[in-house]
């Protein structure tokens, strides 16, 4: 079936004769008290515009260098969360850091940074943390399925911040489910993670999670007889 993806766009400036300047050169100086910022090439006020990332308009980002300052997976989810696949974007490089503290915090409750030891225990999580579990793969299920992987960062997000906010060790049954989420969207760091969760094969071979109907109750009522 044939999917029709939104433009990403950028910001785009022109000279005086309405001629477009690499978009790169342009110097931002912000306006004081609220005013609109200025633009600056070569000494000279340019006008900006917002269209499609492309030679034309000289306002390209180079995949190599994100690449470089990020790492592919980083470029993968920030692309991926920038809002709806069939609607344009404006492309901000400075909101990558948002995907990559993400994957920082991922790593984190897997690996503690200053020995390399795993930071996983194999005891049941609490109910409220196998409730925000299995919630999330029920909804990252479908958000998958119709293509929504902006509302599924958002939702793989919330249960990462939550083993955050432990601020220790996290149980085994969380963090694989998750690491098992985050695959289709940064596959590299998960296939590492899987790894040094103990596990010989490549995730791609691993069943993707299941909810559990029973988890997925968020109110419950006490009833005297």
């Amino acid at each position: 079936t044939y999917f029709s993806q939104g433009y990403i766009q950028a910001p785009a400036y022109t000279d005086a004769r309405g001629q477009y300047v690499p978009a790169d050169e342009v110097v931002e100086t912000p306006g004081a008290h609220g005013a609109e910022p200025t633009f600056m090439w070569e000494g000279e006020p340019v006008s900006r515009e917002f269209g499609k990332i492309g030679k034309s308009l000289k306002n390209m980002v180079s995949p190599d260098e994100m690449y470089a300052a990020y790492g592919a997976d980083t470029l993968r989810l920030y692309e991926m969360g920038m809002g709806p696949l069939d609607a344009s974007k404006p492309w901000d490089t400075r909101a990558v850091v948002g995907s990559q503290r993400f994957l920082q915090r991922l790593w984190r409750n897997v690996v503690d940074e200053e020995s390399g030891a795993i930071r996983v225990h194999d005891d049941a999580p609490d109910a409220a943390l196998l409730g925000t579990l299995h919630r999330t793969i029920a909804a990252v299920r479908e958000d998958y399925a119709t293509l929504g992987f902006n509302t599924a960062i958002a939702r793989l997000t919330e249960l990462n911040n939550a083993l955050t906010k432990i601020g220790g060790s996290v149980p085994r049954s969380v963090i694989e489910p998750l690491v098992l989420m985050v695959a289709p969207l940064a596959p590299h760091i998960a296939e590492e993670l899987w790894s040094r969760l103990g596990h010989e094969g490549s995730l791609a071979y691993a069943a993707f999670p299941e909810p559990d109907p029973v988890h997925l109750v968020q109110e419950s009522v006490t009833c005297v007889i």
